[in-house]
């Protein structure tokens, strides 16, 4: 049996993308191993190309022996690709239809599962503040990476996506002005320190950690693509364990809990939306 060049290629990097995964976990203890193995290539070989690195194997070096190289790593394998009131028609329905029902609760609990840098998480508190029922509520924004989470707790962003943001704020049945909710200072756009009231921001790792708390309302959107299958169905079971009967699940458009071990303990509660509601 003969081999070409081309296949010898990819087997190498086959096996050197392997070994830098295994190198992180080892080393830092972030497991990659369950993400889709398409999206682990195009971000590794971005940190590849932007850090002049000469080869993954060279990376794997530098991350053992480099912190500051790690970071940069984990930043591209994270999943940071988020916006304010991100698919406004998405936060159109949580407006409209489920709002309506956790505003009957006394309490209301909402996770918010892998926030990045926590744009829709502000989006969420705006709802809440417009429907006249933040002070009743508690949000736990949660992700792995400590910087992006960092970015979180400030709540600065670029003045350059107020534009955009203000569409989609407008798309989603907006009631008032989004100048309301932020504050415009040199390059940035500060949001209104009351919206930051009730939101808890905290280190977890869909991937190895555990059930985060029993809440009404799980917000984990456009995660779930990154995975390979087995370790979306061990997150959706995590995800299902952490909601309350009558809670509510929102994934992303292009992610499902068909075929899933979860699939029969919910219904689906948005015709337009992956919304669905825990039995």
């Amino acid at each position: 049996m003969s081999f070409s060049a081309e296949n010898t290629d990819i087997s190498n990097e086959n096996l050197e993308i392997n070994l830098l995964i295994e190198a992180v976990r080892e080393k830092y203890g972030y497991d990659f191993s369950g993400y889709s193995r398409a999206s682990l290539k195009r971000r590794i070989k971005k940190t590849l190309n932007e850090s002049h690195s000469t080869s993954i194997s060279g990376m794997i070096h530098r991350l053992i022996y480099e912190k500051e190289f790690f970071d940069l790593l984990l930043l591209d394998l994270s999943i940071n690709v988020t916006e304010m009131f991100r698919d406004p028609l998405f936060f159109r329905e949580i407006r409209e239809k489920v709002i309506p029902v956790l505003s009957k609760q006394s309490s209301i609990k909402i996770w918010h599962a892998g926030c990045s840098t926590g744009e829709e998480v502000y989006s969420m508190a705006i709802l809440l503040k417009e429907a006249g029922i933040y002070n009743r509520c508690q949000i736990f924004a949660t992700d792995f990476n400590e910087v992006v989470l960092a970015k979180a707790k400030q709540g600065i962003f670029p003045i350059s996506n107020i534009k955009e943001s203000t569409k989609n704020y407008q798309k989603s049945g907006g009631t008032g002005s989004f100048t309301e909710w932020y504050t415009a200072k040199y390059d940035f756009a500060i949001v209104e320190s009351s919206l930051q009231k009730n939101i808890l921001f905290a280190d977890h790792n869909l991937v190895t950690d555990g059930v985060f708390s029993e809440v009404d309302l799980v917000m984990c959107r456009n995660v779930l693509i990154y995975f390979d299958r087995p370790l979306q169905n061990r997150v959706l079971r995590l995800l299902s364990d952490s909601l309350s009967i009558g809670g509510f699940l929102a994934i992303g458009s292009k992610e499902s809990i068909h075929f899933s071990g979860i699939t029969g303990e919910f219904e689906k509660f948005s015709h337009t939306r992956k919304i669905f509601r825990k039995k």
